[in-house]
């Protein structure tokens, strides 16, 4: 019986060990970010123009479709116990934006993400980056090129659709085009052929 007693705390031992690093892992603080608040904000003006839509540039439809939006940002930041990742399911080498989470406030660098592959959960995916010529699902082609960025913990599935349009399992929270005072750096010179043609080098998951 005391063998068995023995070999029992020992199994005990050893699962408590392999699953601490799962349970000890601190998730990201998301709501004590400059972007949460940005959000909350942002929520609170709507409600504002909610309860009176006459002081609104906005109709009662765009105030209901921008307040969705916002909520499902604010869950995703008040939930996320990652920091975002994106995973390429296109069939092809999408550019996405990251940084290493831990060590913000740091640019974010355009990256390349093969077909099949997912960023690494210790950096933030902040964005995708589409070039002139690409397809978004239900919109006309690209004339210019574009960042999509999306809120911290967001975790981003991108996909090709039968008619090869590029659709996201989420919808974006910010769309950045191209200028001296944009907060991402967004190459004008890169074509979809290009960014399909260059080699993967993002942090991806082992």
């Amino acid at each position: 019986m005391n063998c068995f007693k023995v070999v029992l705390v020992t199994l005990v031992m050893l699962i408590n060990f392999a699953i601490a690093p799962v349970v000890l892992a601190d998730p990201p603080k998301l709501t004590t970010t400059p972007e949460y608040t940005e959000v909350t904000t942002a929520i609170a003006d709507l409600l504002k123009a909610k309860s009176d839509p006459e002081a609104s540039d906005l109709s009662p439809v765009d105030i209901e479709q921008k307040l969705g939006a916002l909520n499902l940002q604010k869950y995703i930041l008040e939930t996320a116990s990652n920091w975002s990742q994106c995973r390429n399911e296109t069939g092809h080498t999408i550019a996405v934006y990251a940084h290493k989470a831990k060590k913000t406030p740091v640019p974010s660098t355009l990256y390349y993400l093969a077909t099949g592959q997912t960023t690494d959960d210790d950096w933030n995916c902040d964005a995708v980056y589409l070039p002139a010529g690409a397809k978004l699902a239900g919109q006309p082609e690209l004339t210019e090129p574009i960042a999509l960025q999306f809120v911290s913990g967001t975790q981003l599935v991108a996909k090709t659709n039968p008619t090869g349009e590029i659709e996201f399992n989420l919808p974006p929270a910010k769309t950045i085009i191209a200028s001296a005072d944009s907060s991402l750096p967004i190459p004008t010179n890169l074509t979809l052929a290009s960014v399909e043609a260059t080699t993967p080098n993002a942090p991806i998951e082992d």
